[in-house]
Formats: structure tokens, C-alpha cells, sequence
């Protein structure tokens, strides 16, 4: 007997036996799982004679289901290819006979092999994470027969279930003191605490309290690599254990915990540190503490990159956005019917020497003016790289456009996929214009939402350079960045020939200055002309009261791109490059920092910055007195610092890698390449002390006061550089080697 019921798919997994589950999120408020057959192809390319001998190997070979020759694109090649398509009955028989073909013909080039089954049900189907769909299904074996998506992943305003959410935190971190309860709250119900004392009942309370509540996410802190190896640990204690004390979080009672191991990897320039996970079947969990970018979006921005993306929400919330970006390409290939490597294949054409200099040159930075300057607007182009691969149509597969001009009509998988993203988030970023209450749940929410979006668009220039995308050109990645500098050139013409002094410009944004112009209006016409020559968006973050470039720290005359802080006319300040903006630095020194800055807010000139450094020198005087009397408190001196190798690689060990060798000799802990360190500086042979060391709350030794004085002054300096008064200055009337005087200091 068949049904048809509505709902949101909440989660969706492989199963050896049913093909994949699928677990929706009904309309009249049930959570019902669903299963659904699901063949899967891949496609083998390579050498006539292997290929027959593969073939034949395969005739026979359970759950293979049908053998035959296929022509198929590969971004990478001009001409269509001849390939082996092997159909299997389901994602995991398919997975287990790639791994042995892989280890039987690693000559042969594989395709479509290793894409997770979200994206072949995506292709196939359309679905996403909280799609709203359509199903008929089988009532009593409930078997998918159809599902039909009634939403989009571009919704801007999509209508989603109410879902129900459970945090579990330990009463205090792991990593310093053991934990003696857990906080276990749901909306709407009194929070309960499971005493980890009695090891007993901690199983059975956490168990009942899951069934009671039967959340769709469990939101944990340390769950990855703290709760859930506690728990199995606690789990795995007793064999003789009665069915109650066995742990049931899964909402798949025939699925435990999937755990994946610890990762180190290289981004961007730095060391990444990827903690085990834990993950459920049926239900999410997310461990806050573990994921790249919640605190910039949260929960509304999570599931806003899982629809986009469709990756499973927990698989979202921990992976990167350039994983996102692959995750979206790989599906646009999918849908057009080309191939998508396991391993890419292509390598970057040999270049002359003048040929590389031209191509691999990267965006334009220009130096800045250094100094303090008047009412100037800062000119953003709306996410420039993004737009110039959609404009100029810029893919692996497609002829390099001839500056900004595309060279073909056709859309190639890169631009396709970004496309939609552009355009929605530019739908989202002028929706938040329309709201009123800048503070309410809606324009946050709306703001997460286009934080994810951004995060997702900022990487994809990137990871176009990327040597092991999948989807990646080292020539497009350089076309793009020649785009980029062509169009800052514009503008910059532009700015010029209409009366702007150009103070700096910086990739996708330019800082310009004209006698009398300090309103909206007065930016308008430069704005539409730059738009027109460009064919580019470009809107007016702000304009400035006043804003500061500011000189590198090692030579005055050596102005600094990336460096700089200034006040906007609603007396609101942007920041980049100062301590307060930096992880590495004492929450101490950041805060002292923000104080002088907040403090100078309030001027509209330079003549009222100078009457308010007595007051901004104050708070510096105060901070020290402070420090040298101990009245500050032990947590704001702590300073945190990523390692990007094993402690033991470094020849000359810097302050956190000191930290991180004392941690392992008095706790055995180790610390993993991409792994943060929190240390304190003090007076001792090491100068360091671990703050993660479940020892004393406070260090044995004294604290290194002139370090941190130090510390001090250098943050201090780069705010008053401007106005005359240097680090060194700061740093040497704090040691009490200099006099500095403000009238009413």
C-alpha cells in the first residue's frame, strides 16, 4: 500500500542493505527514516588492454551490475573520452570495489569514484539538506518510490521545520580539569545535570534524557574529542552490560557513533589542526568547539552552507569552505554529465621567464599613503574575484578570457557554480538593507546566512590556484588576478580623472579623498562610472572621519598594506592588522588597545584627536600600573599561538613551541601540527608556562611583567604612530628609562 507525505530531509547515509536511509522531518511533527535503492556508476579511463582485463574481471563480481563503454567529458582533455561505466546496486559495494580496483590498476584513471553519496543524490535527485520534498513511498517496508523537491538551495527566504536542539557541556574544560557534570538543556524544557561521578547511571541518564527530548542536533562543547571518547570509554568498561547501559544517540537505532581520526593539513599559509569527530546517524551533532567558523555564523549560517553546499549539516559545520566549493563544482559535473577525477591530472603548462612574470603576479596592492587623513570613502567591489570568473567565464575547461572579455558564451562548471551563489548572496546582503531592526533574530539571521555565503565566494579564487582541486587551473587562478588588476586600474583612472586622490587601494577596495566631498551623494556619480567601465558591483563601505595607514614596524618609511585603522562617520571603527584584530594576542593588550581606539573615536579631526591624547595616554599609565601591581587578571595575559610543525622539528623553538614541549613532559599530551598553545610568558628557564596543564590554576612562577610591558607598548605605539609618538618611546618610559609628559597626565 502506498502513501505520500511531505516534509524536510534532515539526514541522508549509504546502507549496504537498503541502498541509501533518509530521515525526514514530517509536516505533522514526526521524524521518520525512509529507505530508497541507490545504484551508483564510475567510470575507469586508461590503456585498451587493462580496461579488457578489468572488464572481465568484473563480469561476475557481486553487485556489479552492468559493464559497458561510455564517451564521456573530461574537463581537462579537448576531445570526449572513451571509458569503462561500471554500474554497482549501492554507494558502499561501489566504494569497496574502487578500493580494489585501485590497488589492482593504479595506472588507470578513475572517475566519479570517491564523491560522497549526498552529491550522486543530489545529481540524481535534487535533494539538500532541509529541502522541503514530496515522497510516496511503500507504507510498510516505507520505501522510497518517488521524491519530488518542492524548494530550492536559492531560496533567499525558504521555509524550514522547527528544529529541535539539545547542548551538552562539561561543567568545566577537559584539557585543564577532569569534568564533574554534564549541562544537558532543549528549549522549552529545565536543564538537567548527569553527575560523571557515578559512571553507572551517566549512560542511562544521558540515554533517557535523548529519548525524552529526540533532538534533531545535539550541540556539544569538547564532544569530538572529549564527550564521545568519554562516553564509548564508559560504554566499553562492562561487557556484561544490561541493554540500558549501552549508549543509544543515533536516531538509526542499527548505527552507533562514526568516528573519524585527528588530521593536520596546509591552507592558505598556515598549519590547520582538524580534532577527531564524532558523528550520528539520523540526528546531527555539532561540536562548537570544533568547527571553523561558527562563531562567525552560528547555527543559521551552518545550515545555510549545508543547503548551498549539500553536504551533510554535521559534514558542514566542520569542513572548510574550499571543501564546499569542491563539493559544489563536483555537483554541477554531475548534473552536465562530466567527469569528475579522483586524483586531477593536469599540471601547470611550461612558461618562459617573461611569461611567468607576466602571468604570476598576483592581485595588485598598492602602498598606501602612510599618515592620518580626513574624510575618506572607502569603494568595495562586491566580491570582485567571484564576479570576474562569472563574467569573464573563467573554468578549467573553457579558452582564457582576453582580459575581462570571455572567450565563450557557455557558462564553464566553475562560473555555473558560482553563479548562483553570487546572486543570492548580493539578494541577501540588499534584504538586510530593507530591515528596520538592525538587533532582531530576522536580520541576524538573514547577516549569518550571507557570512556563510561570503565565506564560501572568498575561497573559490583560491582554491581555483588549489593544486589538488579537482576543478583547478594554476592559468585560470592567473587570469583571474590579471582581471583584478585591470579592474583596479580602471577604477583607479576613474577616480582620477574625476578629481579623487587614490590614498590606496588594496585587491578589491580603494581608500579616495576630494576636497568637499564627505556625503553619500558626493560618491555617487564616481561609483556608477567605476561600475559602468567595469561592469562590476561596487558599493561605499563608508566614508571616514578619519582613517590611519600606518608604517611597518621595522622602518617608518615602509608603508604596510594590510595595516591600518580608521573611524567612520557613525563613529563606528574599522580595524585590520593591530593587535586587537590578531588571535596571538593578550586579551590584556587587545583590550587596552580597543580602549585608547574607542577614546578616539569621538574626534571628527585631527585637531580633536590631539586634545584627547592626554586621555588615551592615561589609559595606557593606568594599564601599567596595573600589571606592576598584579591587579590584572591571570586569563586576560594568556596569549595563544598556532604550531605548524611538531614541537620536536623546530631548531630554534619559539615561545608556544617551548609550551608545547613543557605540556608533553609534564602530561604527555601532545601537541599536533595546525594545534593551538596557550602559554603565559614568565620568569623561569623556559619562560613559558602551559595554560592547558591540569595543574594549578595559577603558575608556580612569577609572571614575566616586563615581557608583557612590552607587549604593551608595541600595541599602544601602533595606534598613537600617527601622531607622533612611537613604540619604543611607549616602551621606554614603561622600563622607566624615558619621560613622556600630556598636560593633565
Amino acid at each position: 500500500m502506498n502513501e505520500t507525505s511531505r516534509g524536510w530531509l534532515l539526514d541522508l547515509y549509504e546502507d549496504e542493505n537498503d541502498g541509501v536511509r533518509l530521515w525526514f522531518i514530517l509536516e505533522d511533527g514526526t521524524r521518520r527514516m525512509f529507505r530508497q535503492p541507490f545504484q551508483v556508476a564510475f567510470y575507469l579511463a586508461g590503456a585498451t588492454d587493462r580496461l579488457h582485463q578489468c572488464c572481465l574481471e568484473l563480469r561476475n563480481a557481486p553487485g556489479v551490475l552492468k559493464l559497458s563503454r561510455a564517451v564521456k567529458q573530461d574537463v581537462f582533455k579537448p576531445d570526449p573520452i572513451c571509458a569503462l561505466e561500471i554500474w554497482t546496486d549501492n554507494p558502499t559495494r561501489q566504494a569497496a570495489l574502487f578500493r580494489r580496483l585501485k590497488k589492482r590498476y593504479a595506472e588507470l584513471t578513475f572517475y566519479n569514484t570517491d564523491l560522497p553519496v549526498q552529491i550522486h543524490h543530489a545529481a540524481r535527485y535534487g535533494t539538500f539538506p532541509l529541502a522541503y520534498c514530496e515522497l510516496r513511498y511503500e507504507k510498510e517496508s516505507r520505501t522510497l518510490e518517488t521524491i519530488r523537491i518542492l524548494n530550492s538551495r536559492w531560496d533567499v527566504a525558504p521555509v524550514l521545520p522547527p528544529l529541535r536542539v539539545m547542548t551538552i557541556e562539561p561543567d568545566r574544560n577537559p584539557a585543564q580539569e577532569a569534568p564533574r557534570f554534564l549541562r544537558i538543556e532543549t528549549a522549552g524544557t529545565r536543564p538537567q545535570r548527569v553527575r560523571l561521578a557515578e559512571r553507572k547511571k551517566i549512560i542511562p541518564a544521558l540515554n533517557q534524557a535523548i529519548a525524552a527530548q529526540d533532538p534533531d542536533l545535539i550541540l556539544t562543547q569538547n564532544g569530538d574529542d572529549w564527550l564521545f571518547p568519554f562516553l564509548l570509554d564508559v560504554e566499553n568498561e562492562r561487557a556484561d552490560a544490561a541493554p540500558a547501559e549501552k549508549l543509544v544517540i543515533s536516531r538509526d537505532p542499527e548505527r552507533g557513533v562514526q568516528k573519524k581520526k585527528e588530521t593536520s593539513y596546509f591552507s592558505y599559509g598556515q598549519v590547520i589542526y582538524r580534532s577527531c569527530e564524532a558523528h550520528l546517524f539520523g540526528r546531527c551533532h555539532i561540536d562548537t568547539q570544533n568547527t571553523l567558523l561558527w562563531k562567525d555564523y552560528g547555527l543559521d549560517g551552518t545550515i545555510e552552507t549545508a543547503r548551498v553546499t549539500v553536504l551533510p549539516i554535521e559534514q558542514a559545520a566542520r569542513a572548510s569552505s574550499g571543501s564546499g566549493i569542491s563539493a559544489m563544482q563536483m555537483l554541477t559535473a554531475l548534473e552536465r554529465g562530466i567527469l569528475v577525477p579522483e586524483q586531477k591530472q593536469q599540471v601547470e603548462t611550461i612558461k618562459t621567464g617573461p611569461e611567468l612574470i607576466r602571468s604570476d603576479r598576483g592581485g595588485l596592492i598598492y602602498q598606501p599613503v602612510t599618515g592620518f587623513h580626513t574624510n575618506v570613502a572607502q569603494l568595495d567591489f562586491t566580491s570582485m574575484y567571484p564576479a570576474i570568473i562569472i563574467n569573464s567565464n573563467i573554468s578549467p575547461e573553457i579558452p582564457l578570457p582576453d582580459g575581462l572579455e570571455a572567450a565563450s558564451p557557455e557558462l564553464g562548471v566553475v562560473p555555473a557554480t558560482l553563479k548562483p551563489l553570487y546572486e543570492k548572496r548580493v539578494e541577501l546582503k540588499h534584504k538586510l538593507l530593507t530591515i528596520p531592526d538592525k538587533h532582531g533574530a530576522l536580520w541576524k539571521s538573514y547577516a549569518a546566512r550571507a557570512s556563510a555565503l561570503k565565506w564560501l565566494l572568498v575561497v573559490c579564487f583560491g582554491f581555483l590556484g588549489y593544486k589538488n582541486a579537482r576543478f583547478g587551473r594554476i592559468e585560470a587562478h592567473e587570469a583571474v588576478t590579471a582581471g583584478g588588476r585591470e579592474v583596479l586600474m580602471r577604477a583607479k583612472q576613474v577616480c582620477e580623472s574625476m578629481g579623487f586622490r587614490v590614498l590606496h587601494m588594496y585587491v578589491d577596495a580603494l581608500w579616495i579623498a576630494k576636497p568637499g566631498c564627505r556625503t553619500v551623494a558626493d560618491f555617487d556619480d564616481v561609483l556608477a562610472e567605476i561600475s559602468r567601465q567595469t561592469r562590476l558591483l561596487i558599493s561605499l563601505d563608508g566614508i571616514y572621519r578619519w582613517v590611519a595607514f600606518l608604517p611597518s614596524r621595522a622602518n617608518d618609511r615602509v608603508p604596510v598594506p594590510n595595516r591600518y585603522f580608521g573611524c567612520f562617520q557613525d563613529g563606528s571603527l574599522k580595524i585590520r592588522g593591530l593587535e586587537l584584530r590578531r588571535h596571538d594576542s593578550p586579551p590584556w593588550v587587545a583590550g587596552v588597545q580597543k580602549q585608547i581606539l574607542n577614546v578616539l573615536a569621538s574626534a571628527w579631526d585631527v585637531r580633536q584627536i590631539s586634545d584627547l591624547l592626554p586621555k588615551a595616554f592615561r589609559i595606557f599609565v593606568d594599564a601599567l600600573n596595573c600589571l606592576n601591581e598584579g591587579n590584572v587578571a591571570i586569563e586576560e595575559l594568556i596569549l595563544t599561538i598556532r604550531i605548524s610543525r611538531e614541537p620536536e622539528a623546530y631548531k630554534s623553538p619559539t615561545a608556544a613551541v617551548r609550551a608545547a614541549m613543557q605540556l608533553q613532559e609534564r602530561t604527555g599530551k601532545r601537541t599536533a601540527p595546525g594545534q593551538k598553545v596557550r602559554f603565559l610568558f614568565v620568569e623561569s628557564e623556559s619562560g613559558v608556562y602551559n595554560w592547558d596543564q591540569p595543574i594549578e590554576q595559577y603558575p608556580p612562577e612569577p609572571i614575566d611583567r616586563p615581557k608583557y610591558r612590552e607587549l604593551l607598548a608595541r600595541a599602544v605605539g601602533s595606534v598613537l604612530w600617527p601622531f607622533g609618538i612611537k613604540a619604543k618611546d611607549l616602551s621606554d618610559y614603561a622600563n622607566n628609562s624615558l619621560q613622556l609628559r600630556f598636560e593633565g597626565v
